[in-house]
């Protein structure tokens, strides 16, 4: 198989030898493979993938054809249009994907869009309705509402009959995000005036929250997802805390156990699949890289102003 490799903070793709799928595990032949801001941080050496994953083969999210399949699995997936999270190995042009994280893909779905799909929806649901409890009527802030998270979120806080309110540091895609079902998108600099909300998605990190906190509602949650945009360092107003009874947690996905991630994968796939084969929710794309080009679609994606997804096409166009 062709692959992405990290080698001392540098990428290639080189050729490397076919996964083989263990127990409950079927090897994916690859079409799209998803960048996240976490295989910015693995390529900088400091965000290694969990114990048995590829160490220098990054990427963690996929659609594709199940082409193989191991011991305790059905062979009635082999050739399924799919797409997964994994723990890393995602930008080749085959993966290794546990059985149980798969999502099948609804007919009216593109194979592009949907190797977008995984990280950012999966992330998004858990943080928003496992996390942060979102409910309908709340008023919902999202951060860094233009990335990939950040429009996954939007939509589903639509859904969720939540108002969202997505923050942003231009107004380039404004109106894209009220197209997605954004009830209010505003600069960072007018979080400052808002009136409380109750959920905050955390996607900026400090340059947000220190703002955020301040717009705290009684019994919010803050949900601290990501902190790339803005540091990961903020003072927090401890009495503001008692004052509002509000609650701050964060996650990560990707270190959870395999039994963790099977749960909350079907809970969005029972949620969203139905809105995702409507139409009712969508992928954004900003931009598709070949495999070929990976230095290319990283550095792209590290430049702010993008509205969406980054993707690698990984197969059968790009063999």
């Amino acid at each position: 198989m062709r692959a992405t490799i990290i080698d001392h903070g540098s990428l290639r793709c080189e050729e490397r030898p076919d996964p083989v799928p263990g127990p409950g595990e079927v090897i994916v032949a690859t079409e799209f493979a998803g960048i996240n801001a976490a295989d910015l941080l693995q390529r900088r050496g400091v965000y290694p993938p969990p114990p048995g994953w590829p160490e220098d083969i990054p990427g963690m999210e996929l659609s594709g054809r199940v082409a193989d399949v191991g011991p305790g699995v059905d062979p009635d997936v082999l050739g399924r249009r799919v797409c997964a999270i994994v723990g890393g190995g995602a930008q080749a042009t085959r993966a290794l994907v546990p059985a149980t994280h798969l999502i099948e893909l609804p007919d009216s779905v593109a194979m592009n869009e949907a190797g977008g799909f995984a990280e950012a929806f999966i992330t998004a649901y858990d943080a928003l309705v496992l996390q942060g409890r979102l409910r309908e009527g709340e008023r919902l802030l999202v951060s860094g509402a233009t990335g990939g998270v950040g429009v996954a979120a939007v939509q589903i806080g639509r859904l969720l009959g939540a108002h969202v309110i997505a923050v942003t540091r231009s107004r380039a895609h404004h109106e894209s995000l009220r197209g997605l079902g954004a009830h209010d998108v505003i600069l960072l600099e007018d979080v400052a005036r808002l009136t409380p909300v109750d959920v905050v998605l955390e996607l900026v990190g400090a340059a947000h929250l220190q703002l955020a906190q301040d717009r705290l509602a009684n019994f919010a949650r803050v949900v601290v997802i990501g902190v790339a945009g803005g540091g990961s360092r903020v003072d927090v107003d401890l009495l503001n805390v008692m004052r509002t009874r509000a609650t701050l947690t964060g996650s990560t996905l990707r270190s959870r156990s395999e039994t963790e991630k099977t749960e909350v994968i079907a809970r969005v796939a029972q949620a969203l699949i139905g809105p995702w084969a409507d139409h009712d929710i969508t992928v954004p794309l900003a931009a598709t890289f070949d495999l070929a080009d990976v230095e290319d679609a990283y550095g792209f994606f590290a430049t702010p102003g993008k509205f969406g997804k980054v993707l690698l096409a990984t197969g059968p166009a790009g063999e």
